[in-house]
């Protein structure tokens, strides 16, 4: 098995030049606690708020048919504490380390994982608009809010494969199945992210049987510039321009929503591949 990659200071963007290394060949790296309690405790109630009031359930469905049911009511990136999230500055820090200065916001999902709901199979997230050599890095920035314990549903990862060049569902049929190689992350502190390189094979494993506890996970996405990336929401462009109005990159991040750096949106069903 291959060792758990994690930050030399916990807590801090100051990456040493093996952690960036090791990020490169392995295509994940561990932040324990690395957002602060105060900011947990206020983005856990808007998780809530997310859930229990439907708006993940109509921002799903704006984006599965826009048409019909137009920009979401709220995005996720318009609640204080998730703005705030997505402009953290130690964690753009530790973003400029492994991907240069420049880089843009791609997306954010929340939500509250509930005890049972069964796992999400061997995948990966990487976009592009057609098969072929990866010259630039897209990551997954993924925050437990509570951490990770033998209660709650573990990562799996398969390191170094975001080398390969292969289908985000070429190992689909493995269900969450372990595999040789596989990292599994499950034992974490509250407030720890895992930055996965986007084109990294993981999988959600659902805990053994028991009572289990809630999830809270919040995924938020980050491009390299330099390229010309698919967006992956029909609204991206109002988000992006909402990015920018509440200044969620403090003004010291400037490509951080702009939108030059995204092609335009294609639906799945007649996306190329997509099929």
């Amino acid at each position: 098995m291959a060792p758990q990659i994690t930050a030399s200071r916990p807590g801090s963007a100051l990456l040493s030049a093996a952690d960036i290394d090791r990020f490169a060949r392995l295509g994940y790296l561990v932040l324990p606690g690395l957002l602060p309690e105060d900011l947990v405790s206020r983005v856990r109630p808007e998780v809530d708020r997310w859930v229990d009031d439907g708006l993940r359930a109509r921002s799903v469905a704006s984006c599965t048919d826009p048409d019909v049911h137009g920009l979401p009511p709220l995005l996720e990136i318009e609640m204080a504490a998730h703005g705030e999230l997505v402009g953290h500055r130690p964690l753009l820090d530790v973003l400029a380390q492994l991907m240069g200065p420049e880089f843009v916001f791609h997306h954010l999902h929340s939500d509250r994982q509930e005890p049972g709901r069964p796992g999400k199979a061997w995948h990966h997230d990487y976009e592009q608009h057609s098969p072929g050599p990866r010259t630039h890095t897209m990551v997954h920035t993924l925050h437990y809010l509570d951490g990770l314990d033998e209660e709650t549903a573990s990562l799996a990862v398969l390191p170094g494969s975001h080398l390969e060049i292969r289908a985000k569902t070429a190992r689909a049929a493995l269900g969450t199945a372990p595999i040789p190689g596989e990292v599994v992350l499950a034992d974490l502190p509250p407030g720890s992210t895992v930055v996965l390189h986007s084109a990294l094979f993981h999988a959600r494993r659902p805990a053994p049987d028991g009572p289990g506890k809630t999830r809270y996970m919040v995924d938020a996405s980050y491009c390299q510039t330099g390229i010309t990336w698919p967006p992956v929401k029909p609204f991206w462009r109002h988000m992006l321009r909402r990015g920018r109005e509440l200044n969620l990159g403090h003004g010291s991040w400037p490509e951080l929503f702009a939108e030059r750096h995204f092609s335009e949106y294609v639906t799945p069903s007649r996306e190329p591949g997509r099929g």
